[in-house]
């Protein structure tokens, strides 16, 4: 485990194998850097796969001084992480939540960057309920006391599903990342704390368009959080991607896509 500290903030990441290319690669909500082990095994001999614990979670701390979480100062945090490791070019992976700070390490770093491996990303478009949580006022604040007392949210969330409001799917992953204090504390402090990672997609669009990089994009047939069709118009705006669903759902992706890659690796363009 290697750290970078920037004040009273700091960043954790994993060094995992010893291939000729690094890849960056950053984990879902509710994740750790350990989750990209079986990928980093996957992509032996050729990477070395540094993966970092997204802020409150895993070892990773993100000082009050520092919240909301600027692109500037993940940034700074990245190129940090880059010169001790002593990078030049990299490539970068990120699955769910994971997208906002490849999207952001995308703004300041694509001419160092050779490809890029987008799984079920956010900060593309993102879920309504992303939204409500950091939208500022009484909303913001309204979710506050969901997370202290969530009775009443998790009764209306299974009345909405009864009525085929709300998806299955979608009521089990708030389940299952809501079902404990600690948990609920965990989605507000990330949700509020990256508040400002957001992105102009048409700028996005543009860098990959005026670069050589090569842009991978996994998503899931079944994926009720990052629904393919959530992608459809960024998709359609590349100049050149490459494309893979799966019949999967959302919690379980980056192992699908691990798993995808041993299988398929040896006729896959890029990795």
């Amino acid at each position: 485990m290697s750290i970078i500290r920037l004040q009273t903030s700091k960043l954790h990441y994993r060094k995992l194998g010893h291939g000729p290319k690094a890849l960056l690669a950053f984990h879902g909500y509710g994740q750790e850097g350990h989750y990209f082990d079986v990928m980093a095994r996957t992509l032996h001999p050729d990477y070395t796969v540094y993966a970092v614990d997204l802020f409150f979670h895993g070892g990773s701390t993100l000082s009050k001084t520092d919240q909301p979480l600027t692109k500037a100062r993940l940034q700074e945090f990245v190129q940090a992480l880059l010169e001790k490791e002593k990078v030049e070019r990299f490539s970068v992976m990120a699955f769910s939540m994971g997208g906002k700070f490849a999207l952001a390490t995308l703004e300041k770093f694509h001419g160092q960057m050779d490809e890029l491996y987008l799984i079920a990303p956010d900060g593309i478009k993102t879920h309504l309920l992303y939204n409500i949580a950091t939208y500022p006022g009484w909303l913001q604040g309204l979710f506050k006391r969901i997370v202290l007392r969530p009775t009443r949210f998790f009764q209306t969330l299974g009345w909405l599903e009864r009525k085929r409001v709300v998806d299955s799917g979608l009521v089990k992953f708030a389940n299952w990342q809501m079902n404990s204090q600690e948990k609920r504390l965990r989605v507000y402090r990330s949700w509020t704390a990256f508040r400002n990672l957001t992105f102009d997609i048409r700028n996005v669009v543009k860098l990959l368009n005026q670069s050589d990089m090569e842009v991978t994009v996994f998503l899931g047939k079944y994926d009720q959080i990052i629904s393919p069709k959530r992608l459809e118009v960024f998709l359609k705006a590349l100049r050149k991607h490459n494309l893979v669903i799966l019949n999967a759902g959302h919690t379980h992706l980056l192992y699908d896509v691990a798993s995808w890659l041993k299988n398929h690796r040896r006729s896959a363009k890029n990795l």
